[in-house]
């Protein structure tokens, strides 16, 4: 009895639509989830042949593409590369200058990958980005600083800083760019032996204290041209004042006359006669000998 309701439930057209159906779905999502991806707006993607009878599509690279991507899983696969920029700082690693002293040198670097070069990247490296870097990155990066540091002594690439990183980084993008890579950004942190940090420090010591000798000399011998200048100054005052002091005695012993000598002279007598002395020792009152007169 069990069985008949079974088979009549299956053999129902709804129920058989319905089953129908849910395969159907089944089957596509499958489909979806293995034979279709998704390359976003921030992707390049690159679909190629895993394997195939012809030899000259063997591990072909198709070209790139973007959006929803239908493929074959079997023989085809999707390679995805970002496309906007990516940034790296490197562990600290050494190089030697001209003369044979050691720098450390800690790079960072901000790129991105040419999308019309993502299928020539991925046909000769076949990795990602974090092998990239790791790899042939890294390798243009150390060589560029080896052979730029050769081409300083010591001195030289520390005064000359900014032209050293200028070279480094126009044969870094020299190398990057002809394989895909586009520089953004790179900057690093140079670090000298401690025996050239010394040298440079005493350098430094010397420098400023022949500075601070030569400024306290010329503070020295401005004082003293203050000093002479306030000493002229006030020889040039006190001969001005002594001159209009003469100048005007003169002016007026000049003007000066006898009758006004005189008057001064009838101003300031008392109305006494004076008094001489005679050759014998004795006083003679003026006013008596007038008065006998």
């Amino acid at each position: 009895m069990k069985k008949n309701m079974n088979t009549k439930f299956i053999e129902n057209p709804l129920v058989r639509l319905l089953v129908i159906a849910g395969g159907a779905l089944a089957l596509i999502l499958i489909f979806f989830a293995t034979c279709c991806t998704v390359v976003d707006s921030g992707e390049v993607g690159i679909r190629f042949h895993k394997w195939s009878l012809s030899e000259q599509d063997y591990g072909g690279v198709e070209g790139t593409c973007k959006g929803w991507v239908f493929y074959n899983p079997i023989t085809t696969n999707v390679f995805t590369y970002p496309v906007f920029t990516q940034r790296k700082q490197y562990e600290t690693f050494s190089v030697n200058a001209k003369d044979a002293s050691l720098f450390e040198m800690d790079p960072t670097i901000a790129y991105r990958i040419n999308p019309d070069k993502a299928c020539d990247i991925f046909t000769k490296y076949r990795v990602g980005v974090k092998e990239l870097e790791e790899g042939y990155i890294r390798t243009c990066i150390y060589e560029a600083y080896r052979t730029c540091a050769n081409q300083y002594s010591s001195d030289s690439l520390m005064s000359n800083r900014a032209n050293f990183e200028r070279d480094v980084r126009g044969r870094l993008e020299k190398s990057l760019m002809a394989e895909g890579f586009l520089v953004e950004e790179f900057t690093s942190k140079i670090t000298p032996p401690r025996s050239l940090l010394s040298m440079i420090d005493a350098k430094n010591t010397a420098i400023q204290s022949a500075l601070k000798a030569e400024n306290e000399v010329k503070e020295a011998e401005a004082n003293a041209k203050i000093a002479v200048a306030k000493a002229e100054g006030a020889a040039k005052a006190m001969k001005i004042k002594a001159d209009a002091e003469a100048y005007y005695n003169r002016t007026i012993a000049a003007s000066l006359s006898p009758m006004i000598v005189q008057e001064d002279m009838i101003e300031k007598w008392d109305g006494k006669m004076p008094q001489i002395m005679s050759g014998n020792g004795m006083m003679l009152d003026i006013s008596k000998v007038i008065g006998n007169k």
